[in-house]
């Protein structure tokens, strides 16, 4: 019988080598209740990385408005109690804790890919394109990463990356990251929604959902709509607006489909706060 696997301090079964770039996947279910921990910072502190980054994006699965990626370095000995993957939490939640997360960091930053950037680069160097300016907005350098999935989009801005898969809901700093990635986006689409009524943006963020489909059938798209994206050729009823096609095909990213930053990307999804 081969051993039982080792346990880390949340009671979570670890699925794999922490080192050699493999993927960590952690197998305890997901719940509310169950707090994300540092263990893993704390692991690559004992390995000699003293700067140890969280780094989050969501806005991946929408069909309008900027891809954003968080990053943030947590202090080491202090606390914030209350602190989840944004995806557990509720908006009013997520707006209440923007401000004690930001203060807590040492340093963070959010950077975004605009809808714009996502059609001429594709999502795969948009998301790098936003990596690397939320990187670029921290007052220090970090030494390694932790990003959530099993795809690392951060190299060669840091020179270590940790994959995890459901990082945002198990790691304490990519928890924080997500945080201030999914408010600041927030706040960009409702202000978005004010220019842009038909489509709702307030409620459904620019994600798929049935107001939103309705509104593209009725509307077309709006100046900040992805028009390279699939929807164009199902959801746009008017040929004279074309879909954008890049030469080049994108590159598969494991975590395209397996799991989407922060909502999943069907087109009867219902609204919510999200």
């Amino acid at each position: 019988m081969s051993p039982a696997p080792k346990r880390v301090p949340n009671g979570a079964s670890r699925i794999g080598a922490a080192r050699n770039g493999a993927v960590r996947r952690l197998a305890k279910p997901l719940s509310k209740r169950i707090a994300p921990t540092r263990s893993i910072e704390r692991e690559l502190w004992e390995r000699g990385h003293d700067i140890v980054v969280g780094i989050d994006e969501v806005g991946r699965g929408a069909w309008a408005g900027p891809l954003t990626v968080g990053a943030a370095v947590l202090p080491r000995e202090r606390r914030l109690n209350g602190i989840r993957d944004s995806k557990m939490l509720t908006e009013r939640d997520r707006e209440r804790l923007y401000d004690r997360v930001a203060g807590w960091c040492e340093t963070w930053g959010v950077g975004h890919a605009s809808q714009a950037e996502c059609d001429e680069l594709g999502m795969a160097d948009a998301q790098r394109l936003a990596t690397r300016r939320a990187l670029e907005q921290l007052s220090v350098t970090p030494t390694a990463a932790i990003v959530d999935g099993n795809w690392d989009f951060v190299t060669p801005h840091v020179a270590h990356v940790e994959r995890v898969i459901k990082a945002d809901a198990r790691c304490l700093v990519v928890s924080a990251a997500s945080i201030l990635a999914k408010v600041t986006r927030d706040r960009i689409m409702r202000a978005h929604a004010e220019h842009f009524p038909p489509w709702s943006f307030d409620t459904n963020k620019g994600y798929p959902c049935a107001t939103h489909l309705a509104a593209l059938q009725a509307w077309g798209p709006s100046t900040i709509h992805r028009r390279s994206w699939v929807f164009m050729d199902h959801y746009v009823p008017w040929p004279s607006i074309q879909r954008i096609r890049r030469a080049i095909e994108e590159e598969a990213i494991p975590t395209l489909f397996d799991e989407l930053d922060d909502e999943p990307a069907t087109s009867a999804r219902p609204e919510s706060d999200a």
